[in-house]
Order: structure tokens, then C-alpha cells, then sequence
């Protein structure tokens, strides 16, 4: 269980001044625990000492960052049973999908653990014309020095992990909000980190309301903000970031394609589906929100997804059986549930789910939803899934393209020709052949493009974007 109080992490140092924020159990809605708030003083603080640890970090070894993460993997493992249930409590998140979340809180550091060793540089040429005879060229990574991370509330260790992690990797000290509704996984990560020989000020986190937090986001000390959330956010987070790197992991309305020649392969599809569009309540920016069939295997589909939608089990996430959990809270659930009625109201059909009970929102499945209704142009971010038939590929490729976001999308067909053209034309940042949307593996190369963000996560590609090269040139004497 949860303890009754949380520091936050200031300059590598717990400390405790008060205990203001409340976190509460998503499923019974009663305070689970509080946690020590970040002011406006602090987060100042935090961002001084990273300043003040940026040439200490800069001069910790490859293998001093290394240790560092592998201490983390094996604290970590010990503590994997309280991280999962911290986790299913202030994020409602049910119990198993809480244990892949650890698990891949264990992957993404040890990915890093791997990469801090392998930050390399390059030797080329630059003989390119006389004037350059006896010029070499050598290049290598240097840290872009002090950042800032921003995590949410839907994957409180991972998305948070696949920040922190590569920011010790490349030797950047940092300070990092995480979502002040799911802040406990977070937390302890910063007391394990607490336990290793980080140069001090290397880092801090700090819990804070999003009206208090400014300081992440417009102070020019930092030099690279990493930021994962809702476009509108981010976008304008972007606008007030001046001139420091931006990073931005925003959101999506993920399309899945299935071909007609999938019927031998529907047992497969359609657990991929579900799975795709209902995992952990559908609160996943690269969950399935638009399925489209062609329309000569659409009837099949929609009836096998419905049922199998129908025999999903929600309820307490800390349930072994539960499948669908609370989302983040009743607010959310509301505004989802209003996207349903808004649907419904223009001509959509609910074909099963489509009730609410305070946060608990049932699987919802919607067909003949009209193409400017909130719940299939905007993210829904919830467990509501469209479907709708198309007759060609063209077709599909528009109908995935008709949309501002741009994460991933998934293909299920046969036809190593669709799968390629996908890759070329559909505008995503991932294509997935025989697989749905929400798939990631934490070493991939991870983002999107239009509204859904800039820039790359999966580890190796953090790091480029949190060094910088630097290049030396030699002349022969």
C-alpha cells in the first residue's frame, strides 16, 4: 500500500515542507495519500542546482551513468509489487496492465543502461576539394545541458522513465514535473535515484499544479523542455518556450486498417482490436480510436468485436479479472460521455457500451459516426472505439489521413504491397503491419507528426535530441 505522505526530490535531497497535494484512489475517489507540492521558490531552486550540476554531469563517466541506471533496474525489480499497486491506485489502472507498466519501466532504463556506454561520435572526411588537403573531421555528443521534463497522468513510470532515463544516459541534469494527479511512481523513482552518486543538483522532481509550474516551461536556463500531453498544451507550451529545445509527445486519434483478406486471421484481429482500443481504459494517445474494414469483411468484424467488447470485465482495477478501470476521473468521464451523446445525436449508432457511473465509462463501440463528430476527429482518450466500412485502399489511406493527428496507425493485411504503401503514404510517425496502433516497444523510435508532436523518443533517439555535436577539425602540419 501506499505510504501516507510523499516528499518531493529538490537537489537530489527528499524534503517535506508540507504535504498539499492529495492523491486519491481513481476507483473509490478517497485520498490515497499526499504528497509534498512544489511552489514557484522551489522548482527555482531545482532548475538553480541543475545549472550548478550541468558541469559535473558533463564530467560523469559513461560508466559512473550506467552504474546509476542499473541500480536502478535492480531496485526496481525489488519494488515491483509496490510500484504496481502504487500505480493501479493513483492512476486506476488495472493491476496486470500495472505489472507491464513496471516491466517496461525495467526495460526502458536497462535500454539506457546499454546506451550510456555507446554515445558515439564519428570520423569522416573532408578532402572534399584541394583547398582541404590534410583537413580531418571529427565529431562527437556533448550534453545539451540542463532540461526540463514534463510527464502525464496515463503512464506515470514509463513516460516518465523514457525521460529521466536517457537524461542520465547523456549526462543531463534535470527537473521534471510529473503529473500532479499520478505523481507516487514518479516519487519513487526520485528515492531510488536518491540512493546512487549522481552529482548533486543533477536532479529533482517536484510535483506542482500546472497554473504553478510556468518556471518549466519559460526559463531560459533550460535548455531542452520535454513534453508529453494534450496538444493544446503542448502547442502552446512550444509558443512560451523561447529559445531551448522542444520536444513534444502530444496526442492522437489512432486509425487501424483491416483488409478483406484477414477472415482467415480474425481470432487474431480481433483480439488485437480489443486490446488495442480498451487496454487501460482506452487513456493511451496511440489507442485504437478509428477501426476501418473493407466492406466486404465489415458485417463479420463489427459483430465479433461487439461481442467481444460485451464479455470485457470493469470494475475495481485491483481486481485480477478487471479489464476496464475508472478513468483518471469523473470530469473526463463526463466530457467522453457527452462526445457519445453529441454522436448520437447527429445519426451514430452505439452498438454496445455507451453508459457512465461516475468515472467508469463501459466500452463503447460506435458505427455511423459522422466524420465531424468530436469522437472520431478529436482524441477521445477514453474506451470508445468507431468502426466504419471502405470499399478501396485509397480509401482507407484517406480516410486514416482525414485527421489532424499523426502518431501511429496499424495495417492488418497480407499484401506486402498495401504494407509498403502504407508505410509511404499514410502520415504517421509509425506504420504497424498485423498490429494494432498502441503497440511500442520502449527501444523504437517513438512520436508523431502534425498535431500530435515533434521530435522522437525510444532511447537512443532521446539522447540525440538531449546532446548536441560538436566538431573538431585537424589540420596536418
Amino acid at each position: 500500500m501506499l505510504q501516507p505522505t510523499y516528499p518531493y526530490y529538490l537537489a537530489n535531497v527528499a524534503e517535506q515542507p508540507n504535504a498539499d497535494l492529495e492523491v486519491t484512489d481513481k476507483y473509490t475517489g478517497e485520498v490515497a495519500t499526499r504528497v509534498a507540492l512544489a511552489d514557484a521558490n522551489a522548482i527555482d531552486a531545482g532548475i538553480a542546482a541543475a545549472v550548478g550540476a550541468t558541469d559535473a554531469m558533463r564530467r560523469f563517466t559513461p560508466y559512473q551513468r550506467q552504474a546509476v541506471l542499473e541500480h536502478c533496474v535492480t531496485r526496481f525489480r525489488e519494488r515491483y509489487d509496490e510500484l504496481a499497486m502504487a500505480l493501479c491506485i493513483e492512476a486506476g489502472k488495472p493491476i496486470k496492465d500495472s505489472r507491464g507498466e513496471v516491466t517496461r519501466l525495467i526495460d526502458t532504463f536497462k535500454i539506457a543502461a546499454e546506451e550510456a556506454v555507446r554515445i558515439d561520435g564519428e570520423v569522416f572526411n573532408l578532402e572534399i576539394s584541394p583547398r582541404a588537403k590534410g583537413y580531418r573531421g571529427f565529431t562527437r555528443r556533448v550534453p545539451i545541458g540542463p532540461c526540463s521534463f514534463i510527464s502525464p497522468f496515463n503512464f506515470p513510470l514509463n513516460l516518465a522513465a523514457h525521460k529521466v532515463a536517457p537524461g542520465i544516459a547523456a549526462g543531463c541534469p534535470f527537473v521534471l514535473k510529473p503529473a500532479s494527479r499520478t505523481p507516487i511512481g514518479a516519487l519513487i523513482i526520485g528515492e531510488i535515484l536518491a540512493e546512487t552518486d549522481l552529482p548533486k543538483g543533477a536532479f529533482s522532481i517536484l510535483p506542482a499544479h500546472r497554473d504553478g509550474a510556468d518556471l518549466f516551461t519559460t526559463d531560459d536556463r533550460l535548455k531542452l523542455l520535454s513534453f508529453t500531453g494534450s496538444p493544446a498544451v503542448g502547442w502552446d507550451l512550444k509558443a512560451r518556450a523561447g529559445k531551448k529545445k522542444v520536444v513534444l509527445e502530444l496526442g492522437g486519434n489512432a486509425a487501424v486498417i483491416v483488409d478483406a483478406d484477414q477472415r482467415e486471421h480474425l481470432d487474431h484481429v480481433i483480439s488485437r482490436l480489443i486490446f488495442g482500443a480498451f487496454y487501460q481504459s482506452g487513456q493511451s494517445c496511440i489507442g485504437v480510436q478509428r477501426i476501418l474494414v473493407q466492406a466486404d469483411l465489415y458485417d463479420e468484424v463489427r459483430d465479433r468485436l461487439v461481442a467481444a467488447t460485451k464479455k470485457l470485465v470493469a470494475g475495481d482495477p485491483k481486481d485480477e479479472n478487471t479489464f476496464i478501470g475508472p478513468m483518471i476521473d469523473e470530469k473526463e468521464a463526463r466530457r467522453l460521455d457527452d462526445w457519445i451523446q453529441e454522436a448520437v445525436a447527429a445519426g451514430a449508432k452505439v452498438l454496445c457500451g455507451g453508459k457512465r457511473n461516475g468515472a467508469m465509462l463501459e466500452a463503447t463501440v460506435l458505427e455511423n459516426v459522422a466524420p465531424d463528430e468530436k469522437v472520431n476527429c478529436m482524441e477521445a482518450f477514453g474506451p470508445v472505439v468507431t468502426v466504419q466500412p471502405y470499399e478501396t485502399f485509397d480509401e482507407a489511406i484517406r480516410l486514416v489521413n482525414a485527421s489532424e493527428f499523426g502518431l501511429q496507425a496499424g495495417l492488418f493485411s497480407n499484401d506486402i504491397h498495401k504494407a509498403m504503401r502504407a508505410w509511404d503514404e499514410l502520415e504517421v510517425g509509425g506504420v504497424l503491419i498485423n498490429e494494432v496502433s498502441s503497440f511500442r516497444v520502449d527501444n523504437m523510435p517513438y512520436g508523431g507528426v502534425k498535431d500530435s508532436g515533434l521530435g522522437r523518443e525510444g532511447i537512443r533517439y532521446a539522447i540525440e535530441d538531449m546532446t548536441e555535436v560538436r566538431l573538431l577539425v585537424i589540420r596536418d602540419r
